[in-house]
């Protein structure tokens, strides 16, 4: 059976007022407020030595909470605190807050937010947290929790408005700072570089004159081949490697010298009123000079259209529509040269053979002439047929002859006289006829048989006739050729004529100016940029 415990009940009186020279009740000793320790103005020497310490115990108690209201005063954070809390438990601190921390650790030196203090509180928990030998038996521990208690004074609301307006006027003096750091910045780096620029172009720069010209290289007009050539026969794709050579060409250090030996080039840009960064040195380079002409002849070729479109700049009207005039000339020679060589070899071939032709019918034709001078025969088929005509009638003779001889035969007493007459012209009518036939087919020593010579003519004339055809084909090819060659041609047509300018072209010192401007923004963005891509880099 459990009984529950009870207090017992005093009955407490009230505080009696002391009668003079009485002693104070035992409950009034123990109050702080009453000084008399009961022994009167009697001194004891541990008494005072103890009044001594107590009073040291109270002014250094009033130091410490002086110093902490100083910490409090800096406005640290719930983070810079709990921070500070750890450094001191790691250096075996006792404190019993955390600005009791902040205070201990200062007293020792320490600096609990000093970075490298954060990093060894890292390390030495990493190392805390390392596994120890695995073959040791881990037992469980009881962790003390110390109580975490409040701050002894809670920050007022006016000295917290203090704080945050102290924190907002030392944003706004760091922003205003940078703010003139970024704009020193920008006028050493954008705007002196833009402004001398700026004064250059319009103060200094040479005023220059550009004259404009347009032309495009065509093809004489020919029939359209079959297939898929013929699909850009007619279009500027048909001349485009002829307009980049041209281009190529004119943008080449041979244009550039031909046009400083015929117009005097360097001379030009080479005067004193030309200002010093557009001026070339007297007696520069080759390469000095080309770099000028390159920036002062801007030639491009449109390939949709096959237009070239030549900007020539010089530092007058009259000399920079000379120099454009001469690169045109230039140009109308080049693309003369371009296909000249193709036309001379297509030409040149047929000449030949037509040439060869002609000599081998001329001696063709002497060869027939020689022959009938020599074998005395003009025409061996006219002379056939005389010999031949003279054959039949011979035998027309003798058949009569032997008609008449029959007849005479036939009469029972014929007139020998007259049968050997007929007998006598039979005889020589046979001989004449086989002479006659051997003229046309047998020679001796002295004549040519008339086949044979009618043979050697009939070869010559073959000869000559097929002679004759080739040269025909010849004179064919070389007409062929010779259209083929105009095919070829190439011809410059002048699109848009070169005029003198009467205002200067360049330098366009606004544009220029807000370019550069631009350009040197856009350096200073990629610094600064890349500076402080380095500095998180470097920070982190």
């Amino acid at each position: 059976m459990n009984t529950t415990p009870k207090a017992k009940k005093y009955r407490m009186r009230k505080a009696e007022p002391l009668v003079e020279g009485a002693q104070p009740p035992a409950a009034d000793l123990l109050r702080p407020e009453i000084s008399d320790d009961g022994f009167g103005d009697r001194v004891f020497a541990t008494a005072a030595r103890a009044g001594e310490q107590d009073a040291s115990s109270r002014a250094d108690a009033k130091a410490v909470a002086k110093e902490i209201e100083e910490i409090r005063a800096e406005g640290l954070t719930g983070r810079q605190l709990r921070m500070a809390r750890r450094v001191a438990q790691r250096q075996g601190i006792e404190a019993t807050s955390d600005y009791e921390a902040v205070r201990l650790l200062r007293r020792k030196g320490i600096d609990p937010f000093q970075r490298s203090n954060v990093l060894d509180l890292v390390v030495a928990k990493a190392a805390n947290s390392q596994p120890e030998d695995d073959d040791r038996v881990q037992l469980p521990q009881t962790v003390p929790q110390k109580p975490k208690l409040p701050a002894k004074e809670a920050m007022s609301e006016e000295r917290r408005a203090k704080e945050i307006l102290r924190i907002q006027r030392d944003i706004a003096r760091r922003r205003q700072r940078k703010l003139l750091l970024l704009f020193a910045r920008l006028a050493v780096f954008v705007l002196l570089p833009t402004a001398f620029a700026g004064w250059y172009f319009f103060n200094i720069a040479t005023p220059l004159y550009a004259t404009q010209s347009q032309f495009v290289i065509q093809q004489a007009d020919a029939a359209a081949p079959g297939g898929l050539g013929g699909l850009f026969s007619g279009t500027s794709f048909a001349t485009s490697q002829d307009s980049i050579t041209v281009q190529s060409y004119l943008e080449s250090r041979d244009a550039m010298l031909r046009l400083d030996e015929d117009l005097g080039f360097k001379a030009h840009f080479s005067q004193e009123f030309i200002d010093p960064v557009q001026r070339l040195e007297p007696g520069a380079s080759n390469e000095e000079a080309y770099g000028i002409y390159s920036r002062n002849v801007k030639i491009g070729y449109d390939p949709t259209e096959g237009i070239i479109k030549m900007e020539v700049i010089a530092a007058d009207p009259e000399t920079s529509a000379a120099f454009s005039r001469a690169l045109i000339g230039y140009a109308e020679e080049r693309v003369d040269k371009l296909t000249q060589r193709l036309r001379e070899d297509q030409m040149k071939g047929a000449r030949e053979s037509y040439a060869d032709a002609e000599q081998k019918v001329l001696s063709a034709q002497e060869r027939v002439l020689e022959l009938q001078e020599q074998l005395g025969v003009l025409d061996p088929a006219s002379e056939t047929g005389v010999k031949m005509s003279q054959v039949a009638t011979f035998e027309g003779q003798l058949q009569q002859k032997r008609l008449e001889l029959e007849q005479l035969l036939d009469n029972p007493q014929p007139n020998q006289a007259r049968v050997d007459g007929v007998r006598g012209d039979i005889d020589r009518l046979e001989r004449l006829i086989a002479e006659l036939r051997a003229t046309l087919t047998q020679g001796d020593e002295d004549t040519t048989s008339l086949a044979a010579i009618t043979g050697r003519l009939r070869i010559a004339e073959a000869e000559l006739e097929t002679r004759q055809l080739m040269l025909s084909q010849a004179a064919q090819q070389l007409e062929v050729a010779r259209i083929e060659a105009n095919k070829q041609v190439r011809y410059l047509s002048l699109g848009v004529s070169p005029v003198a300018p009467d205002r200067p072209t360049y330098p366009r010192s606004l544009e220029n100016t807000a370019l550069a401007f631009a350009i040197f923004a856009g350096i200073y963005l990629m610094m600064s940029l890349t500076a402080s891509i380095l500095r998180e880099q470097v920070s982190a």
